[in-house]
């Protein structure tokens, strides 16, 4: 055989082994799939390397370029999309925040960072908004470059960076002496400048804090005015950046949408009126239910055996009247704050505080993709990202299921 026949050859097949690998099938058999929208029972969905193929009852298939995985007694659904996490924290009966962010080394809180998107991923949660690094600065944005370049296999980030607070108000702040801060210091003078700093270094949004713990006796007061507030918004909508609120004072949540924000996070003292503003402006609320009963535990509450807290029966009239509004309830837990992987609480405890299980897996998938812009995932549809789970039995039957995942794909690959 010539040289040039050889060539010929290789170069033959290794266009027809490029072509077979190229058209590789996998059909998921589960017994019902969950969309984003609603329960479609006896569907299948046909996926094509990263992407989703194919859904239907019927689907025809090249049975010898096509794997069929038997999902027998799961639901398929769209991976979870979580809307508050702090992949750079741990949970604070570890160690306290203080220490997080003036003792653990950058480098200690990005290898913790990779076990805690391992943990989120195995749990079903395949893309995460991160809402502030606190002490670690640009790590996210680079924990991000990271996955982005397959260097390993996680959920996908929403980066916010190390978040913007008024000059004084944030912390650490115990210290008779200057130390390094959780977030970065801004005022009406440099807001732009510090926005623009941040846009440069890669965030994907930018997060504000509209109030915070430095009122008189550690009282929640609010910081930015309304204007700062707008001048932020602006800035970021130049870029095509949203903002979104750290709020929990009424004031703060009324001066955050006035502002313009697209989110608002925590929003402990909204009542029916802050909520009617809010959906007038379209702005969703992120309750963070499992954080705040995180910190109760920590400081000794036993949900089993002590009275509920005057703050958890506020939580839930202030619940109530966001239902009441129609104001966007997006699911977040501010997960980091208690256990990675163990983000699924907040959905048990929106159940817990009023809403249905339909609704509350639409907000952990369609509802944030929706509110996040992100296009290409949070419903199981042709030409959506392969981004899938399956979890025993009817989780819109019995919530709880969605602890029990069976299988997790990220962008078409089984995460193991």
């Amino acid at each position: 055989m010539n040289r040039t026949l050889k060539i010929f050859l290789v170069f033959f097949l290794c266009n027809i082994f490029s072509r077979y690998t190229s058209a590789q099938y996998t059909l998921l058999k589960p017994d019902r799939v969950f969309d984003g929208e609603s329960i479609l029972e006896g569907w299948s969905v046909l996926i094509k390397q990263d992407k989703i193929e194919a859904i239907g009852k019927t689907l025809k298939i090249d049975s010898v370029h096509t794997v069929i995985v038997d999902l027998k007694g799961t639901t398929l659904m769209p991976g979870l999309i979580e809307g508050h996490s702090h992949i750079l924290l741990h949970p604070y009966n570890e160690t306290v925040w203080d220490d997080q962010v003036l003792i653990e080394s950058v480098a200690e809180r990005v290898i913790r960072a990779n076990n805690h998107l391992r943990a989120s991923l195995k749990a079903g949660f395949t893309t995460l908004r991160d809402l502030g690094t606190e002490g670690s600065q640009y790590a996210d944005v680079g924990i991000r470059q990271a996955i982005e370049k397959k260097i390993i296999l996680a959920p996908d980030l929403i980066c916010a960076g190390p978040a913007i607070v008024a000059t004084g108000s944030y912390g650490p702040n115990k210290f008779n002496f200057k130390t390094p801060q959780g977030a970065d210091e801004a005022d009406a003078n440099n807001l732009i400048q510090v926005v623009r700093n941040q846009i440069g270094h890669g965030v994907d949004l930018i997060k504000i804090y509209v109030d915070f713990r430095w009122g008189p006796f550690g009282k929640a007061m609010p910081t930015f005015s309304i204007e700062e507030i707008k001048t932020v918004v602006e800035t970021a909508r130049s870029s095509g950046r949203d903002v979104v609120a750290h709020a929990t004072t009424r004031e703060g949540m009324r001066r955050a949408t006035l502002g313009g924000v697209s989110t608002i996070e925590h929003g402990d003292e909204g009542n029916l009126e802050i909520f009617k503003l809010m959906k007038e402006h379209k702005v969703a609320w992120c309750p963070t239910l499992a954080a705040e009963e995180a910190n109760l535990y920590y400081r000794g509450w036993n949900k089993k055996q002590d009275p509920q807290p005057e703050y958890i029966k506020n939580k839930k009239i202030t619940f109530k009247a966001a239902q009441q509004a129609g104001v966007q309830i997006i699911f977040g837990g501010d997960v980091g704050v208690y256990t990675h992987g163990d983000n699924a609480r907040e959905l048990l405890l929106m159940e817990e505080y009023g809403m249905s299980p339909l609704q509350i897996l639409q907000s952990a998938t369609s509802g944030n993709a929706e509110v996040f812009h992100l296009q290409d995932r949070g419903r199981i549809k042709e030409g959506y990202l392969a981004d899938l789970i399956a979890v025993k039995g009817d989780p819109i039957k019995q919530l709880n299921h969605i602890y029990q995942v069976e299988l997790v794909m990220k962008r078409g690959v089984k995460f193991q």
